[in-house]
């Protein structure tokens, strides 16, 4: 279970640009929950998985994972339990290493490295494998660039390596947003298929509300810092994307946004 305990997160604190985005803030997320989030620019939805991934730090409050503070941990030693995939496809991988490289770099994730070869060519049929799963004729690009990839070929590296090894914690930053449409659909199909397959708890920041609508158990909608809108189970699943689209325009009018 994750929980995050009266969090408190104020940017430029003292200055006269101070905005104290959460206030007591909490929220918990069951084991094994695929939770969507969605609210406007500025509602703390990148925060939130900041803090959770521990890239900013927090002025009060804590996070905590099955009951034990995680808060004073650094955003690497979180990483053994955690993985993320980012909005740019280029963020998640190493652009002038080869797919075999980057894959090799995944899979020592935690290790100690040594003075060894971080390539083991041993493996490469394992990751050829784990290639040709995705689908996207990827597995006979080991020893291309990963650079010379597609966005959409990237995210789906990206999205393998990031769930490689052994973890509990899939955070998924936008990781469509900058892919087109059929791209996307095949990007989300997947990764349904690894957070289903792992048995991951996942939270998905996302800026399409059809995506949020149709993936996921859970449902959370952001304003100003707070949950405003909290749906799971039976209920999450009776939302379409008109109701999520009805609830933002209503937020928004409320708050003159």
């Amino acid at each position: 279970m994750l929980e995050l305990r009266n969090v408190t997160k104020i940017y430029n604190p003292g200055t006269v640009t101070e905005q104290r985005l959460f206030q007591d803030f909490s929220l918990t997320v069951e084991e094994g929950q695929f939770v969507t989030v969605v609210g406007g620019n500025g509602s703390g939805k990148t925060s939130l998985l900041n803090i959770i991934c521990g890239t900013i730090p927090i002025e009060g409050g804590d996070v905590l994972v099955d009951g034990t503070s995680i808060a004073k941990q650094k955003d690497y030693q979180r990483c053994a339990a955690l993985g993320r995939v980012y909005q740019d496809p280029s963020a998640g991988t190493c652009p002038h290493l080869t797919v075999l490289e980057n894959l090799s770099l995944a899979d020592n994730k935690g290790k100690a490295f040594g003075l060894r070869r971080g390539v083991d060519r041993r493996r490469a049929e394992s990751y050829r494998e784990k290639l040709r799963a995705l689908d996207l004729g990827l597995e006979d690009k080991l020893d291309v660039g990963m650079g010379s990839l597609s966005g959409g070929q990237r995210q789906a590296v990206a999205l393998l390596m990031a769930t490689m090894t052994p973890l509990r914690f899939l955070i998924l930053d936008e990781h469509t947003a900058a892919l087109d449409p059929k791209t996307a659909e095949v990007i989300m199909a997947l990764t349904d298929q690894v957070v289903r397959e792992k048995g991951l708890t996942a939270v998905m920041v996302t800026h399409n509300l059809r995506h949020a609508a149709a993936y996921g158990d859970r449902i959370l909608m952001m304003n100003q810092g707070r949950v405003v809108l909290d749906r799971a189970g039976a209920e999450k699943q009776a939302t379409s994307m008109e109701d999520i689209l009805e609830q933002f325009n209503r937020i928004s009018l409320e708050c003159g946004t």
